[in-house]
């Protein structure tokens, strides 16, 4: 006789999907997802920094989960430090849901992913997770920049990786691919596996295989307290409990109703940079070409955009667009539900051009973008 009740979920085969800022995580995510077997569900978890999501939206925005794939995001930051509760909240729920054959999880390009390492090791998830290869993507170009291989969280992406895929490998010089060798070599002793990627194209078979990164992370080691990695990483003393404060305030942004305005705007700012987001309702309609002009315009600003992601219904279809070394590009989506656009710049940048400035006067362009409904 059955009960009717699902079976219990377990070993979960689980992969991370970590990187910086613009490495191309998403893309390399969206690559594996047209690998998935027909008759398999995946889940993905992704985590944003800003507080407005849209990773979520480009998943969705090419895979539905009549197709097996189901999406749940945490936006507002490191999604274990900011929000750790949000994150096993959300990871369960999105179990519950899918009920997965496999589950990715793209944390912020400016989170921990040791932390979340440990959140997911932890005993409650033991036995309903696999916890499989953690996979680090980097572009190898910005190892002659010390803002990433000073920022500690760059560090710690490399440190945790069982395999370091060195991205955008059709942009290197000659000896980019050396470079990552070496540093990654100086850094870790034994070596994990490196490989090199075009457009975030990953072979599937890297996500198979048990993780020696967690086997060793589970050996009797000096413990290492939350609370003195959050000092690590902040280059200010109040940085990251702001951004908690911020979080706690504004954690259902993406789900509250839209003012008379027919938009809202949220801000976030840690690890040495500062977001500036907004949500704009599915009534209002933007100016494409006008649109495109606004971003190529900010994509050359002196205020050095490091990041920017939208999801913009246009007067020509849904587009996706995505801001990163200078470069700007733009893919039409099938769906969404509303307009949603983030900036990320360096928070030294904004504090002297001054961020209420600056979001002022990208608001008043990006209002300036939509059609007249007249």
């Amino acid at each position: 006789m059955t009960t009717g009740k699902p079976e219990k979920l377990s070993a979960i085969p689980t992969n991370i999907i970590s990187g910086f800022l613009g490495v191309g995580k998403t893309s390399a995510i969206l690559s594996l997802l047209e690998a998935k077997p027909k008759n398999e569900r995946w889940a993905v978890l992704v985590n944003e920094f800003g507080e407005i999501g849209i990773d979520g939206g480009f998943f969705e925005g090419v895979h539905t989960e009549q197709s097996g794939v189901f999406v749940r995001e945490v936006p507002g930051g490191c999604m274990c430090c900011a929000s750790g509760l949000s994150m096993q909240i959300a990871l369960n729920q999105l179990l519950a849901r899918s009920r997965p054959h496999r589950l990715l999880i793209e944390p912020t390009g400016l989170g921990h992913p040791r932390e979340v390492l440990e959140v997911l090791s932890a005993e409650h998830y033991q036995e309903v997770l696999n916890i499989q290869k953690n996979i680090t993507l980097v572009d190898a170009r910005k190892l002659t920049d010390i803002r990433y291989t000073l920022h500690e969280t760059f560090n710690q992406q490399i440190d945790v990786a069982d395999i370091v895929v060195g991205n955008k490998e059709d942009l290197y010089q000659e000896e980019s691919k050396q470079l990552l060798i070496d540093y990654v070599a100086n850094r870790r002793n034994p070596m994990p596996d490196i490989v090199f990627a075009q457009h975030g194209k990953l072979a599937p078979s890297l996500l198979d295989g048990a993780s020696d990164v967690v086997k060793a992370m589970k050996q009797p080691i000096p413990h290492h307290s939350h609370d003195d990695e959050h000092h690590t990483h902040e280059n200010t003393d109040s940085a990251d409990h702001d951004h908690h404060h911020k979080y706690n305030q504004a954690r259902n942004i993406n789900d509250m109703p839209l003012p008379q305005s027919g938009f809202v705007k949220i801000e976030n700012s840690g690890e040495g940079f500062q977001s500036m987001g907004w949500r704009f309702s599915p009534y209002i309609v933007f100016n494409r070409s006008a649109l495109h002009d606004w971003l190529d315009k900010l994509r050359l600003d002196k205020l050095k955009v490091e990041r920017l992601k939208a999801i913009m219904i246009t007067s020509e279809g849904i587009f996706s667009y995505n801001i990163v070394d200078d470069a700007i590009s733009e893919k039409e989506l099938d769906d969404c539900l509303e307009s949603r656009i983030e900036v990320i710049i360096n928070e030294q940048v904004a504090s002297k051009a001054g961020a209420d400035d600056i979001s002022g006067m990208w608001e008043q362009q990006l209002v300036a973008c939509q059609l007249d409904e007249n």
